[in-house]
């Protein structure tokens, strides 16, 4: 099995990118992993709907030149569902049960993702009303594809 973080823009922060390379470390053991960073496209200051929407279809393009028809595709997105680490590990465990073996996480740039990668996504998935930067969201989604290994293999992780 593979798993693949599907992510807009570039990780520049050092602080995240040691927390991402440790969970990539932990993960090791339990499967492939990857992080793909597409580019982000410039936002003007005041953009418009309209200059986001085109912004959000550029960006979503890049994002699915790397998904493959078999995949099976996490979104985040605000309008996604909220779940729990459990229930989230079982989804990832059924979908490797039905054949699927490779699991893309996507977590789009600062505007979200266009409605093309929303349509393609076999589960929108919701870290709750809150607001956070997309480039900390790397860290919590790589934490909690760690956390859902650890229960899909029945190990103690703390709650």
């Amino acid at each position: 099995m593979k798993v693949r973080l599907i992510t807009v823009g570039k990780l520049k922060e050092k602080y995240l990118k040691q927390g991402i390379a440790e969970y990539k470390k932990r993960l090791q053991r339990y499967t492939k992993w990857e992080m793909i960073e597409v580019a982000d496209e410039p936002t003007p200051e005041q953009a418009s709907e309209k200059e986001e929407a085109q912004i959000k279809v550029i960006e979503g393009k890049r994002i699915l030149s790397h998904i493959k028809p078999d995949d099976f595709v996490f979104v985040l997105a605000i309008n996604g569902d909220l779940m729990t680490s459990e229930t989230f590990a079982h989804t990832i465990e059924q979908a490797t049960i039905h054949g699927k073996s490779t699991i893309d996480f996507v977590i789009g740039g600062s505007l979200g993702t266009s409605p093309a990668v929303d349509q393609r996504a076999d589960q929108l998935v919701s870290f709750g009303h809150m607001t956070f930067p997309h480039q900390l969201m790397r860290l919590i989604m790589s934490e909690q594809i760690y956390r859902a290994f650890r229960i899909m293999n029945h190990e103690p992780y703390h709650k």
